[in-house]
């Protein structure tokens, strides 16, 4: 599952007052909901988008990297 994914919609279903299985539901509803997870396993979609986020993730840490040479 993406992983950033999660942890930003655990760190909203907090904000919003969700605790325990109603965070859970909130979180993996909203997966469900934008294709990023079926049930309980991953699509297509969610891999992409994890590995696109990683893509992006590293070539920002790379740039910061090359400024400071």
């Amino acid at each position: 599952m993406p992983a950033f994914l999660e942890s930003k919609l655990a760190k909203e279903a907090a904000s919003k007052g969700f605790t325990g299985k109603r965070a859970a539901k909130y979180v993996y509803g909203a997966m469900n909901n934008m294709g990023a997870m079926r049930g309980n396993k991953e699509t297509k979609k969610g891999k992409a988008m994890e590995r696109k986020h990683e893509a992006k993730t590293h070539s920002k840490a790379m740039g910061k990297l090359s400024d400071l040479a």
